[in-house]
């Protein structure tokens, strides 16, 4: 396993629309096709790929690991988060690891004080590389959520984000699937890879 420290000088932004706007946008776009699930990160409207089946067994599989270490906890699968500085994004990470009720009361597009981790699971789609890998982990480390868990099934790897400071992830462990790491707390859990590459993309 190794670790490296996370530096980088991102500049900001200009939103294309406000976040008002894009969450209207949002409601209607899902009302007219459900698989048109949008999100708003780093400035930028995107369209969040359709699962496929493997995507959904990873989601299943880490959901049962999940709740086998805490009863009280609940993988939420793509829950609406308000996202970055200011909580002026939107994403819908492939699950919220959050205690059990987080979410009550809340509407499509929930804070994200409870959340303990997110995890995104890589889509065979164009916009992988900057959204999962770039745009998300800056905007994960500034709603200052504690863990980013990345499932990358085109590079068979894991990575952890932890140490958000607000702007980036201080740390970053990778490990190849098969290997094990461990969920820094608050998850404090140790994620045993192998079955992934079951899963793994091509």
């Amino acid at each position: 396993m190794r670790q490296e420290a996370v530096v980088s000088v991102v500049e900001e932004p200009s939103p294309v629309l406000n976040q008002e706007s894009f969450e209207e946008l949002a409601r209607q776009a899902i009302r007219i096709d459900e698989s048109l699930r949008l999100e708003f990160v780093n400035g930028k409207m995107g369209v969040k790929a359709v699962p496929d089946g493997d995507h959904g067994r990873i989601i299943a599989w880490l959901s049962r690991l999940c709740i086998q270490a805490n009863a009280g906890w609940w993988l939420y699968p793509e829950q609406g988060l308000r996202v970055e500085t200011y909580r002026k994004g939107n994403a819908r990470p492939d699950g919220s690891l959050v205690p059990i009720d987080a979410f009550v009361g809340q509407g499509e597009w929930a804070v994200t004080d409870d959340v303990l981790m997110v995890v995104e699971v890589t889509s065979r789609d164009s916009d992988t590389n900057q959204r999962d890998r770039v745009d998300k982990p800056r905007a994960y480390a500034e709603s200052e959520i504690p863990v980013y868990l990345l499932i990358d099934r085109e590079l068979h790897e894991v990575k952890v984000h932890s140490q958000p400071d607000g702007q980036r992830y201080e740390m970053v462990a990778t490990v190849p699937f098969g290997k094990s790491v461990s969920l820094p707390d608050p998850v404090g859990m140790e994620l045993d890879t192998e079955p992934l590459k079951d899963w793994a993309a091509g």
